[in-house]
């Protein structure tokens, strides 16, 4: 297994049982010559606090999956080091220092390479390769680490696979016993379970790893476990920076868990200008961050900042810049979310059919009046106003339930032609009694509520508001509410503060589109009704029907009280 993102050796794929489908790397990697550069080995070591300064032979530490030794060499020289300056003998580091390895043709490399280093610091030639030998375990970490004694560090860059790449058994192994493993999880997950679970208190977790774990679907059961038993220390993206010596189809992140209670975080950002200034300096910039807590030079090329309050439960962790989190967090600590059981404010989406051409028409007259329910489409709210495009529900539904057909006949004869059809889908061949049913069970209760509708996909939050004319379709999220003025309330979300909040939060996706879903949404937070004065609800108000977003970002800084030097972090 070589160090790098994702490891795949030939030897390794043939332990594992890869399959050689959607390839995601390039021939560098798959011939498996993708190594961490030294610098970023050496401030990863620096941040963990795995450093000659202290009696390293006292402590036990696990590099997980070692490669050809690129964490190994150098956690190897500074153990040694370290024992010089705690004049400690050879003898003390023999169990200071495990690493695991799957592939013995690398495991071999790495302890050659061990021993190599360890001769060119003076220890005699037999002291070097036994040590060597004794550090460098050929096996499965995930599989051994529950045995394993408690370790005051966890050091290296796990590997990044697909679990539906691998062999179904060897999976299937895995995620029964590291249970974040969720949905389509990479066996990276299960890296950072068996390291954390690892750890003795106090002891500390360093990893550089693609992080898309820490916002992404698959990541929430480890971000859990990490928010409520651990604490994180450091989050540093490195998406432009390169940390490896050849291109990693990867997006990287450093991060630094604690076994201990969440204290303050600090986050940063790499540019390729960081790489550039030299290991030494980027070391040094941090070190001064963790001493003083103040923010990085511009001119290293370092973006960062302390943020006081994590991240809890499953919460995704956004990685915007620094800068712009520690704004987030601090409007999240002082403001309330948008949908909220003391204001009645509530965020849903609209029917989904499972058969749109067949539940959706034009057509007035297709079956019975009482079955057609006016249906509000995204392509309705594109002026930032709802221009209802007549557009219809076959509905189906009752208050109480799916409607008995044989009271309607227009609506079984139209459904009954497509039968065929409409069991083909999922929910008709769970439900085959039900056949005739929308995916989604019409809400009588939203029918005639006033509601802000929220297309899906746009670039920027673009609410209209409904007066409770009509029903929203599946591409539409709406937000009904007891306590706000929905104009009110569209003037602060159509302003760049609500903008802020899920771009935060979101992914952009190809055309720089954002996804305006209900889990982004709920993410926007809002001041209390009553906190808003009569002049601001009143400019809020005309910004909002006169589609002014200037304006409306104009009184939402206001209101959430943004300090002029920040406003260049929310308006872009």
């Amino acid at each position: 297994m070589v160090d790098g993102i994702v490891r795949t050796a030939p030897a390794l794929q043939l332990a594992l049982g890869l399959i050689p489908k959607e390839p995601r790397r390039s021939p560098e990697e798959k011939r498996g010559v993708v190594y961490t550069k030294p610098w970023v080995v050496d401030l990863i070591l620096d941040l963990a606090g795995y450093i000659p300064d202290r009696d390293l032979a006292g402590t036990f530490a696990v590099e997980p999956a070692a490669g050809d030794g690129a964490f190994l060499v150098a956690m190897a020289r500074r153990l040694v080091t370290s024992c010089h300056r705690w004049q400690r003998p050879l003898s003390a580091i023999t169990n200071s220092l495990l690493a695991y390895e799957l592939d013995e043709e690398s495991a071999e490399r790495a302890r050659i390479a061990v021993a190599s280093a360890l001769r060119s610091l003076g220890v005699p030639s037999s002291a070097a390769e036994s040590l060597a030998s004794g550090w460098v375990c050929t096996g499965d970490y995930l599989m051994a680490s529950p045995c394993l004694p408690a370790a005051d560090f966890v050091i290296g860059n796990p590997p990044y696979i697909r679990l539906e790449n691998m062999d179904a058994f060897q999976a299937a192994s895995y995620r029964k016993v590291y249970q974040t493993m969720r949905g389509r999880a990479d066996i990276y997950i299960a890296f950072y379970e068996a390291a954390l679970r690892q750890l003795k208190p106090n002891g500390v977790c360093a990893f550089i790893c693609a992080d898309r774990w820490m916002f992404n679907q698959y990541g929430a059961e480890l971000r859990r476990l990490v928010t409520e038993g651990y604490a994180v220390d450091s989050v540093i993206e490195m998406h432009r920076t390169d940390a490896f010596a050849d291109d990693v189809s990867a997006y990287p992140a450093i991060t630094v868990i604690r076994n201990g209670q969440q204290g303050p975080v600090m986050v940063a950002r790499l540019s390729q200008q960081a790489a550039l200034a030299g290991e030494h300096i980027t070391t040094d910039v941090f070190q001064r961050l963790q001493d003083d807590g103040k923010t990085a030079p511009a001119d290293v090329g370092i973006q960062a900042t302390w943020v006081k309050h994590w991240f809890t439960g499953p919460d995704p962790w956004p990685l915007v810049e620094p800068a712009r989190l520690a704004l987030l967090k601090e409007l999240e600590e002082r403001f309330d979310p948008l949908e909220s059981p003391q204001t009645g404010t509530k965020v849903g989406i609209g029917v989904a059919t499972g058969a749109d051409d067949i539940f959706i028409t034009t057509d007035p007259a297709l079956v019975e009046p009482s079955r057609l329910l006016p249906l509000a489409m995204a392509a309705d709210t594109t002026s930032g106003r709802l221009l209802w495009s007549k557009h219809y529900l076959v509905n189906p539904w009752s208050p109480s339930g799916l409607v008995d057909l044989d009271q309607y006949p227009q609506l079984a004869a139209y459904l009954g032609r497509h039968r065929e059809r409409l069991l083909q889908r999922h929910v008709g061949r769970k439900n085959p009694h039900a056949w005739y049913r929308t995916i989604d069970r019409v809400n009588y209760s939203l029918l005639h509520r006033p509601k802000l509708y929220i297309p899906d996909i746009k670039d920027q939050l673009n609410p209209a508001l409904d007066t409770g004319e009509t029903y929203p379709h599946h591409n539409l999220y709406y937000i009904h509410s007891d306590a706000w003025d929905l104009e009110v309330l569209g003037g602060l979300l159509m302003s760049a503060i609500g903008q802020f909040f899920v771009e935060c939060y979101g992914v952009r996706m190809r055309g720089g589109y954002l996804r305006f879903q209900a889990q982004y949404l709920r993410r926007i937070r809002v001041p209390r009704p009553q906190d808003i004065s009569p002049a601001q609800r009143a400019a809020l108000i005309h910004a909002f029907r006169q589609r002014d977003r200037e304006l409306a970002t104009q009184v939402a800084l206001e209101v959430y009280r943004i300090p002029r030097g920040s406003t260049e972090l929310v308006v872009r």
